[in-house]
């Protein structure tokens, strides 16, 4: 009988731990959002003049402002996992880019020009005082923007992994965010046949040759999801947060025209970005995920050679890498991307 009793608290304890490996899986982006509203955050909209709309996120008054611009393809949720901490020292505010959430979808507005001009009037009417400023990936590039030609609005600036130069010809078409994301949005966009980018994403992403055979049964547990929840982000219960924050953030409301912008490089119309990065005259940290290639694809925002280029046109810029972390910095490493912002101040 000791040996039954040992034996079914060990099932439990498994089984206990199962569960718990399953609903984190599932819920693991909801719960940092679920803590804003206790943290004294608040979802917000205002209008421009031309009446586009900006949606973003604000936090309590608890120090200098922080505008935090996200990378592609998410929203300013997607910053929930640091939003706490960040807003012990900082008075946090997280926009939406246009053609992400719940800002307007305006194609016009899809540039770096356009989406700063945009930020200045948001820094000058919503913020009301200079800022420090903080983007991720393309949101980093916004960021580059706006220390540069709006010096006098920006205290200092956090580029988090941003695809400086890795996104110009000829270089960006050996990179797995051209192959895997812009070309594939630019097909989407070039075909009649799949008018569900979510759908037609499934159908043709590099990840499936990546994965293999286990492809057909993952796509299969994540239409047998959307199905039950087609409410909720599409997740695999078995595939670890990692893996499903690729279908989180391909099934955020984005307008794919956005993505096109970046295949054609028309985002970038009157955007030089070495001679962006050697106007900025504020204080300045990069912070570098790891390098990694696949033959010559680069499975990275940039280069080491980039990034090297990139903090020796930024004059005093302080380079802090993250080699055990993928792209996403504030997601897989919170608390260092926290220390690494509070370093501006």
């Amino acid at each position: 009988m000791t040996w039954l009793w040992i034996l079914l608290v060990i099932l439990a304890v498994f089984a206990a731990a199962f569960a718990a490996y399953v609903h984190n899986n599932l819920t693991y982006d909801q719960k940092p959002i679920a803590k804003l509203p206790g943290c004294g955050f608040a979802e917000k909209q205002v209008t421009l003049p031309d009446g586009t709309v900006l949606n973003y996120g604000e936090g309590p008054k608890s120090g200098a402002p922080l505008l935090l611009i996200h990378g592609q393809g998410v929203t300013w949720q997607d910053y929930a996992k640091v939003l706490p901490e960040l807003a012990k020292k900082f008075h946090i505010y997280a926009v939406d880019c246009h053609g992400h959430g719940k800002s307007s979808f305006c194609p016009e507005k899809y540039s770096a020009a356009a989406i700063g001009k945009d930020l200045i009037w948001y820094l000058q009417n919503i913020v009301g005082e200079p800022a420090y400023v903080s983007g991720h990936s393309s949101g980093g590039l916004m960021t580059v923007w706006l220390a540069a030609n709006a010096p006098e609005w920006v205290r200092g600036i956090a580029i988090e992994d941003a695809p400086l130069f890795s996104t110009e010809e000829p270089e960006k078409k050996n990179t797995f965010a051209y192959q895997s994301s812009f070309s594939l949005i630019h097909d989407f966009l070039h075909q009649t046949e799949e008018k569900n980018y979510f759908d037609y994403y499934l159908q043709h992403t590099a990840f499936q040759n990546m994965i293999g055979k286990g492809w057909p049964k993952m796509v299969e547990a994540l239409n047998a999801y959307r199905r039950k929840h087609p409410d909720r982000k599409p997740k695999v219960w078995y595939l670890p947060p990692s893996v499903n924050a690729i279908w989180v953030s391909v099934s955020d409301p984005y307008d794919p025209l956005f993505g096109e912008t970046f295949y054609d490089q028309s985002w970038f119309a009157g955007f030089d970005q070495a001679e962006a990065l050697a106007r900025i005259t504020c204080p300045a940290v990069f912070l570098k995920a790891a390098t990694r290639w696949n033959d010559d694809v680069l499975m990275a925002a940039l280069s080491e050679e980039d990034c090297q280029k990139v903090c020796s046109l930024i004059p005093g810029c302080r380079r802090i890498d993250f080699p055990k972390s993928g792209h996403d910095i504030h997601q897989e490493k919170p608390a260092e991307f926290v220390q690494a912002v509070e370093t501006l101040l």
